[in-house]
């Protein structure tokens, strides 16, 4: 049985900057993971957090051991501190 990477991060994106996804202008995700990683996701990944507000909390990726993308999921509404 293969084990799975999670990865978290913090991420803060505003309503307009995630709608630069539906214009076309953005099709990806960028943020700095915990561990000092940087990760390049498809936005659609993390569409389903998407409010009035944005997209804002703590979150925790699963990707297989070949970087295959399996899920992700809010840990806190509110900002990770280290």
């Amino acid at each position: 049985m293969s084990q799975h990477q999670l990865i978290r991060f913090t991420l803060q994106l505003s309503y307009d900057q995630f709608l630069k996804v539906y214009q076309g202008a953005a099709k990806n995700i960028s943020v700095l993971a915990d561990d000092g990683r940087r990760i390049i996701f498809p936005a659609r990944n993390i569409q389903s957090f998407l409010t009035k507000d944005g997209i804002k909390g703590y979150f925790e990726m699963e990707l297989t051991i070949e970087n295959k993308f399996i899920g992700i999921k809010r840990l806190d509404a509110s900002f990770h501190s280290k």
